[in-house]
């Protein structure tokens, strides 16, 4: 079955609360082709960074970008016709997305969330599910911890799963 129009999505977040996106990745994919991509710094809503050991984004990085709610309104508009959305670990990217949602008092777009970390350990035989790990197995380039090369990949390992192995009939292990 062929998969309608969705978006990829990717948060790397400042600090521990679930509202302090610094940056957004979103890939939209029709007939398994990627054919749009947005991405974006984002300003966080406290100054201090924690996480800049990660992803490397720091306060002068972001001081001068969009806030998520200034943001939004591009956002939105990249998801208009969207049927779901895809990430690797969802639940942390949804958890971001409604805490930032909440937080500027934006409704939440009530879109069903489908995890390829989770799809990768249903079907692929990896040590490791990391979207690094993955992507090095599919053999899809990665930019790790950068939003936008992030939510690529993750398009392309959902593309890879859907077209790879469901052609191929099964499960396939690396060793």
């Amino acid at each position: 079955m062929a998969d309608p129009v969705y978006a990829t999505l990717d948060f790397e977040t400042a600090d521990y609360q679930p509202d302090s996106a610094c940056a957004v990745g979103l890939a939209k994919v029709r007939d398994g082709e990627v054919v749009d991509t947005l991405y974006s710094l984002l300003r966080p809503p406290r100054r201090h960074i924690l996480f800049t050991w990660v992803h490397g984004i720091t306060w002068k990085n972001v001081q001068d970008s969009p806030t998520f709610l200034e943001f939004w309104p591009q956002m939105a508009s990249f998801l208009q016709g969207v049927t779901h959305l895809v990430a690797h670990n969802a639940p942390f990217d949804r958890r971001v997305l409604e805490a930032c949602c909440q937080a500027n008092g934006i409704v939440l777009p009530d879109l069903p969330f489908v995890c390829t970390l989770k799809e990768s350990r249903r079907k692929l035989k990896l040590p490791s599910y990391k979207l690094d790990a993955v992507c090095r197995y599919c053999g899809i380039p990665l930019e790790h911890h950068h939003a936008g090369s992030d939510a690529v990949a993750a398009a392309r390992i959902w593309i890879y799963l859907q077209r790879e192995l469901q052609e191929g009939g099964g499960e396939k292990g690396s060793g």
